[in-house]
């Protein structure tokens, strides 16, 4: 089965429609599938349900689909330093879910190993359990948390080899191989894609079962907050 696509718009040829919900890797700026999200852009798909840790800034990651409008709804657990996030959510154009950070990471997880849902003490007691079902359990209480299981995930890793297996660099392995297991269909973006048996098996953090298409591209590589002194 071909998985290595010439371009993103190549890869994501086929998968996108509007209402998708959209499950994306990356934590602050970094581990970000930029040349994904533009693609995504440019097909103009819209009314989109994006999961993700953050929204990017206002020119980059994420943010670059809210400036042209095309999502509905974010699922998230950090939504700072992005003006454009902030109006269309307070003006009402943009629906917010939040999430804790860990419960986030685990009903991606969750929903890439077919579990449904799961019981958890984070959130209890705040805005985050309204509506929400609860049960005690040695005398505590938890609330259920749903597994997510996303359209279309989009990563970016390191490496990788023909048959999708993916190696993530430092940092950027933070939410990306969880949203890569809970999509139904994953496309990841790599820096280099090496032939098959390079790869140290014991170094892989990602099968490539889980991967469906794959880009090589060139990645723009920001530092969130950058913090200097004089000489």
């Amino acid at each position: 089965m071909k998985k290595i696509y010439a371009s993103a718009a190549e890869a994501l040829n086929g998968l996108l429609f509007d209402g998708m919900l959209i499950a994306a890797g990356g934590f602050g700026l970094c581990g970000i599938p930029e040349n994904l999200i533009a693609a995504i852009r440019d097909a103009g798909t819209k009314n989109l349900t994006v999961a993700s840790n953050n929204a990017g800034v206002d020119d980059f990651g994420l943010g670059v689909l809210l400036q042209t409008r095309q999502v509905k709804k974010m699922i998230s657990s950090y939504v700072g330093e992005n003006a454009e996030f902030m109006r269309q959510y307070l003006s009402g154009e943009l629906e917010l879910e939040f999430n804790p950070q860990g419960t986030l990471a685990e009903r991606m997880r969750a929903g890439g190993a077919g579990i449904p849902g799961f019981y958890t003490r984070t959130g209890v007691g705040t805005v985050i359990a309204e509506g929400k079902e609860h049960k005690d359990f040695d005398g505590e209480t938890y609330i259920l948390e749903r597994g997510l299981v996303a359209d279309l995930s989009i990563v970016k890793a390191w490496k990788a080899d023909d048959t999708g297996n993916l190696v993530f660099r430092k940092t950027a392995r933070n939410f990306n191989p969880a949203a890569a297991t809970c999509g139904r269909v994953c496309v990841a973006e790599v820096e280099e894609i090496v032939p098959r048996g390079q790869l140290d098996p014991d170094g892989i953090h990602l099968p490539g079962i889980y991967v469906h298409r794959l880009i090589q591209a060139s990645h723009e590589k920001r530092i969130e907050q950058r913090t200097t002194r004089a000489a």
